[in-house]
Order: structure tokens, then sequence, then C-alpha cells
């Protein structure tokens, strides 16, 4: 009927149009296949067309995308889902990236780059980790735990809050025999630090990267290496902590030292020690809980900015195994 249809006109000026309507358009095709409305692009108006429910729901998420084109952010149809997905849960409006007004930015000066979160429980995390002593992250693959983790620690380093960065794992045997890679001792862990290493280099200058790691500055090792030292001045962070033992993750909990932040990551459904009973990650979660200065935050497949079809390779092996 001639009642149940609207136009609502926003105004684009000011945005980047092809940040806006994305690769061939395919934002707007987004936007178009998860609210039923038609999105037109014409000049400086967005037009959105349907029925009044596709309207409604197309309209706040259309203005979110105006917004972040207008900041420059970059935004993907996998973000334009993501958005829709949040303002389902959450309809309690919000900024261009359907955060609140309260969003947590990191400016990396050296490589003028931005980090800002992707969703409300990913902003809520860098809150969190601004404002705790020790924080730990739970949530699965994709989720950005760790890529957050040292995008903080990289600017506390930058803006001299501590003295240097610590970057550990736990190194465990998933089916494979450190004993039979070939090399020494730091080849032989190596690949176990390597998503440290790619986080890093992605925000700081490479010549840096290299000079702070030769200057000790920036420190990426074993968990096990961390045993008798105390950490002081320092971010640090302990990355799969589902894989450390809970012998294990008390010296590291009792490594932190004056002026020192620590945030724990790891992910519950990817335990590879072979009692899961012995994860200090599981241990943490049921004995820290209330200490003031410790931040405990659950990431969930909302919170997933990695490929689209991660987010629903998540939700396919929680629903197999029955949550």
């Amino acid at each position: 009927m001639a009642d149940d249809f609207q136009t609502h006109k926003l105004s684009t000026e000011g945005a980047d149009m092809l940040t806006l309507a994305g690769v061939n358009d395919e934002n707007l095709i987004e936007l178009q296949k998860q609210s039923g409305a038609k999105v037109a692009l014409r000049g400086d108006t967005l037009t959105v067309s349907g029925s009044n429910e596709s309207v409604e729901r197309a309209t706040p998420i259309a203005q979110r995308m105006i917004d972040a084109a207008k900041q420059r952010v970059p935004l993907t149809a996998d973000d334009v889902l993501r958005m829709t997905l949040e303002d389902v849960s959450d309809t309690g409006g919000g900024n261009g990236s359907g955060l609140d007004d309260g969003e947590t930015r990191i400016v990396l000066p050296g490589i003028r780059k931005i980090i800002r979160p992707k969703t409300r429980g990913q902003n809520e995390y860098l809150r969190l980790i601004m404002d705790n002593d020790i924080v730990i992250g739970i949530g699965p693959a994709g989720t950005g735990k760790t890529y957050l983790a040292v995008a903080a620690a990289v600017d506390a380093l930058s803006k001299k809050r501590v003295r240097r960065i610590v970057l550990a794992r736990p190194a465990v045997e998933a089916g494979e025999s450190l004993g039979f890679l070939p090399g020494d001792m730091q080849a032989k862990v190596d690949p176990y630090l390597r998503p440290l290493y790619d986080a890093l280099e992605d925000m700081m200058p490479q010549e840096r990267v290299v000079k702070a790691l030769e200057t000790r500055t920036i420190e990426i090792a074993p968990l096990a290496y961390m045993r008798g030292r105390t950490l002081s001045d320092a971010f640090v962070i302990l990355d799969e902590a589902q894989n450390a033992t809970n012998a294990q993750m008390k010296m590291f909990l009792t490594r932190l030292g004056v002026n020192s932040k620590t945030v724990i990551t790891g992910d519950k459904t990817q335990i590879d020690l072979q009692r899961r009973e012995e994860s200090g990650l599981l241990q943490v979660e049921r004995i820290l809980p209330g200490i003031e200065g410790i931040g405990f935050h659950y990431l969930d497949d909302a919170d997933v900015v990695r490929h689209r079809l991660v987010r629903e390779i998540i939700k396919a092996y929680a629903d197999d195994s029955g949550g």
C-alpha cells in the first residue's frame, strides 16, 4: 500500500564517495540486502526508499556509513553487515561505527594510522585496557583481542607511559614436536610468536620494530622465558593464554611490577593442553573476578572482524558442540 512506502534522503556532503559506496557499490548492495530497502547514491544525497519497516531499518545504518566515510574510516561490506547485526542487538543509536559517543581510538603517529574499534564489544575491551592494570580478554578467533592489545601497548610506549613492551605466548606443541623442527631454540619458537610480530609490524614502521627488538624495548618471547623476572614500567601481553597451565599463569601474573599493565587474551574453545582443566585461563576466570583493577571482557562472534565466513564458522562449531 502507498501508506506503507516512504523515502528518506540523507546528506552525504563531506563524505568520501568511494569509501561510502565501496568497490562496485558493494556497501550499498549489502545495505539493501540486509534492510530490504532500495538505496541510491546521487550527488550529495543518499536516498533510502521502501516499506516503512525497511527504511527504518536502513536509515540509521546508512547514517553510520556516511559518518564513517566522512572520517575516511575504511568501510567494507563486512562492516555494513556488522553494523546491521549490532543495530539489531542494540538499537541505542551511536556514531559512524555503531558505537556510542565514548568511542576509544588509538592514534599511531609513526605510520599515521588510527586504530578504532569496529564493534561495541571491541570498544568496551579497549576502554577496560585503558582503565585497569590487568585485563583478561576472552573470545573466539578474529575478534581483535591480540591486535587491539598490541595497539594499546604501542600507544603506551609512544606516549612514554611505559618503557618497554613484553609480548609472550605459551609454546604448546599442538600435535607437533619442537624437537623435530629445524634450527636453534629461537627458530623453533618463532612460528608460535609470528602473530605477535605481524600485529606489531602493522602498527610501527619496520625499521622502528627492528631497532626496538634489538634494544629490547620490545621483547617477544615464549611464556617460559618470563620465570624469575619482575616486569616494571612495562606493557605486558600474554597471548593464547588458554594454553598456559595453572602454574604458568600464576607465575606470569606475579611478574607484574611497578607501573606495569597486563593484558591476557585467550579462546576457551582452542585449548591444546592434554588436560583441559589445567588451563590457567579457566582458573583465573574462576578466581580473579571481583578484584579491583582486574577487568574481564568477553568478545563473541558479533565482534569478529575478519572475513564474514569466520563468524559463520564459529557459530557452526558452537552449535555443533551444543554451545
